[in-house]
């Protein structure tokens, strides 16, 4: 059942929505709620959080609908509000958007055109509350999250929280299948499916091992993250691992090449922004990494040979002890002033 507040001060319009939407509240499709301002409406929200979309009048006593929309983009950014107003001018309308109003329905209601606005906003809500819950329930996710995060991930603040940002200290590494671009050129699309998904599985497991996580799979290549306790450490085995098994895996026979997959590997330690990427109008964003030690990453990868393992100067100074390293020399990279010293992770 889909739960509706409805905030305005007309009396009035409390009858038509019942009257209007009567067969849908007879059918326990919808369940209204009704405040008569803004504060009341929060107050509404804070007894009963199950609130799907409200729709909202601009001017009210005490805490008007602009004001309302701002509250609840802090209180719940997963609840979708549509403003019922007679000032439907541009400015009013823009205001609205701004502050997070989904959709906007001018006073006299139009009722169909209301019902037609209800249901796209709730379909909208709904989706973002599948997502949510496709999320909490990846069995892949689960594998390489602890329960205090899987308890976290349960809770309202986590549904509050997927919108935040955050500067973390993690370590990115970047793998690449070396010549499989000449392999997808010739073999059929079965095959180089079927190959690449193999590959992808062995790196998986080896990641998820040293607790990682994989962030993308960026076309032949994958990029992945470790946090917490060690990360460097754990990254550098699990890449270690990787480059083993895979160089171990048999030359494929797809009939045209003798292919030995083998892969390139960058690592990079450091300070990186992890937030929600991507394009907002397209409703398709990422939780991701970004920054200069992910581009440095990538960058490693990028000029390791076949199964070189590269990290910089400064992973190197962290790990010298744990892993035998050597030396590369110094490694020019874009947008970079200085060349980056560079070494190659022996075992």
């Amino acid at each position: 059942m889909a739960k509706i507040l409805v905030v305005d001060d007309e009396a009035d319009l409390e009858v038509l929505i019942k009257q209007k939407f009567r067969k849908k509240i007879r059918d326990k499709e919808y369940e209204f709620r009704f405040a008569i301002n803004g504060k009341d409406a929060l107050q509404k929200i804070s007894e009963d959080p199950d609130v799907d979309i409200v729709l909202s009048d601009i001017n009210m006593p005490e805490m008007d609908g602009l004001t309302l929309l701002s509250k609840l983009s802090e209180l719940s950014p997963l609840i979708k509000s549509v403003i019922v107003s007679a000032y439907g001018d541009m400015d009013n309308i823009r205001t609205a958007m701004n502050r997070g109003a989904f959709d906007f329905v001018t006073k006299p209601i139009n009722f169909e055109d209301l019902t037609i606005t209800v249901e796209r906003t709730l379909k909208h809500a709904n989706h973002l509350k599948e997502t949510l819950r496709a999320i909490k329930e990846n069995n892949i996710l689960k594998m390489y999250v602890d329960e205090t995060v899987l308890n976290f991930m349960n809770s309202r603040e986590y549904e509050s929280s997927i919108m935040e940002n955050e500067t973390i200290e993690a370590t990115v590494v970047f793998i690449d299948m070396c010549g499989f671009t000449r392999i997808s050129e010739t073999a059929p699309p079965n095959t180089v499916v079927s190959l690449i998904n193999n590959y992808f599985d062995v790196m998986v497991k080896e990641i998820m091992d040293q607790d990682g996580f994989i962030d993308k799979f960026i076309g032949d290549a994958v990029m992945a993250v470790f946090r917490g306790d060690y990360h460097l450490d754990r990254a550098i085995d699990a890449a270690l691992a990787v480059r083993n098994k895979i160089s171990k895996l048999p030359v494929p026979d797809d009939g045209k090449e003798n292919f030995q997959p083998k892969v390139s590997i960058g690592i990079k330690s450091g300070e990186m922004i992890s937030g929600n990427i991507g394009s907002a109008s397209l409703r398709r964003l990422d939780y991701t990494v970004i920054g200069d030690t992910v581009n440095t990453a990538a960058r490693l990868q990028d000029a390791a040979k076949e199964n070189q393992i590269v990290i910089s100067e400064s992973c190197y100074e962290k790990v010298k002890e744990s892993f035998k390293c050597k030396k590369i020399g110094e490694i020019n990279m874009k947008n970079k002033a200085k060349p980056l010293t560079a070494y190659e992770v022996i075992e």
